[in-house]
């Protein structure tokens, strides 16, 4: 049986290119920004995140996500449902801040 060396060996005679050839890796990081613009803070997108966060929802709540997965995919937009979750929560988090008391958030918490 041939060793993982032997399977994953290049497969070329070419010496590989020098670095001022090799493509520019891209990172799926935001760039370190040190302007704090005032304003409402925009979603963090597709980024690298390394914070995480586990929440419950019932089938219903995740047949609905995944239903707005799909209208969004019809609006030419195909999002995960992190990138759909962080984005939602970005709303409602900047609702808060400037409507405080008369958010929706608020409303509906008192609601239940």
């Amino acid at each position: 049986m041939p060793a993982a060396d032997d399977l994953f060996r290049p497969t070329s005679d070419t010496e590989p290119p020098a670095p001022e050839q090799r493509p520019r890796r891209v990172r799926a990081v935001a760039d370190e920004t040190e302007t704090t613009e005032p304003g409402p803070k925009r979603p963090s997108g597709r980024v690298r995140h390394d914070e995480k966060m586990t929440v419950y929802v019932t089938a219903d709540e995740l047949l609905d996500i995944e239903h707005a997965r799909l209208t969004l995919r019809r609006h030419g937009l195909a999002v995960d449902r992190g990138r759909l979750v962080r984005e939602a929560l970005a709303l409602v988090l900047a609702d808060l801040e400037a409507q405080g008391a008369d958010s929706a958030l608020v409303q509906r918490l008192l609601d239940e």
